[in-house]
């Protein structure tokens, strides 16, 4: 029985990578119980290591719609939940004037589902089949936001005062992510499977690269993730993610590069707008820094 089960994680951990996503067995067995139990899964780690693709991932590895809830400070209830059409409703109100039927007939008609704004949050429970929903950095939010939350992540339901609790058609698999702004409440976590991403190491950055970029040289692919590798033990505001690795092979590839060494140096600097995303970061990438890491490359 357990044999079967740890190559039902082997066989997820494929499935993923066939979807371009590279993880090591123990996430994919932290995914596997998020989809069989339908737990949440929140997800902790800094900006850039790939936490939003897990998402993505498991929507297209699921054949299922992905819907994305991005987070951001002063975010409410109505942009996350619902909201009433309001312009629709004062017409209706209009048209309704000259009817005879009593004052509770009316609003039933005003306040029905015609009239409601699917946000996100009730998007994901009444969307079949099952989709995958994500919460993008939950950090932003405060702790009243995530309040809201617990009662969908708990019962997977919600409360609308003009038309009673909401329930689930099915329970969506859903994905929250966090950049650890601040700490997220331990309501929120106990509803919740959890798994740290941390930067990739280089053979696990390789097999991305290799899996997003066939077409890269196997040097230059090699090549490529020592120098990000490094960049990133450097004292940085901003240090590069998969993103930006990708993009930088990407860059590299447009401008010819076909090996790291010290006669591309020129080039590799004209690159560098795709590897760092700060004038601080771009400051200390000066050009003594890069011909030192394209030495040890």
């Amino acid at each position: 029985m357990a044999s079967d089960r740890m190559e039902d994680v082997v066989k997820l951990q494929g499935q993923l990578a066939q979807q371009g996503f590279i993880c090591e067995r123990s996430f994919a067995a932290t995914l596997l119980l998020t989809m069989e139990m339908r737990r949440p899964l929140l997800l902790e780690g800094e900006a850039g290591v790939g936490k939003t693709e897990v998402a993505k991932a498991l929507a297209r590895l699921l054949d299922t719609r992905l819907i994305r809830l991005q987070c951001y400070e002063g975010l409410d209830s109505h942009a996350a939940l619902y909201e009433w059409n309001y312009q629709h409703q004062l017409l209706a109100i209009k048209l309704l004037e000259q009817d005879e039927r009593p004052i509770p007939d009316k609003e039933q008609d005003i306040f029905s589902e015609r009239y409601l704004l699917k946000r996100p949050l009730l998007e994901a429970i009444t969307t079949t089949p099952a989709p995958v929903l994500l919460i993008d950095e939950i950090d932003r939010t405060d702790e009243a936001f995530e309040a809201y939350l617990l009662e969908l992540l708990s019962d997977f339901q919600m409360s609308i005062p003009e038309l009673g609790v909401i329930r689930a058609v099915e329970r969506p698999f859903v994905v929250l992510t966090s950049n650890g702004t601040r700490e997220i409440s331990d309501a929120l976590r106990r509803r919740c499977l959890y798994q740290y991403v941390d930067y990739p190491g280089f053979e696990k950055e390789l097999l991305i690269v290799r899996s997003q970029v066939p077409d890269v040289p196997e040097k230059l692919a090699r090549q490529i993730v020592e120098f990000v590798q490094s960049v990133r033990q450097m004292d940085l505001q901003k240090k590069p993610g998969l993103a930006e690795t990708l993009d930088w092979v990407a860059a590299l590839l447009r401008l010819g590069v076909s090996s790291i060494d010290a006669d591309g140096v020129d080039r590799i600097m004209d690159s560098l707008a795709a590897l760092v995303k700060t004038r601080e970061d771009q400051a200390g990438l000066a050009r003594p820094v890069v011909e030192r890491l394209v030495a040890s490359c």
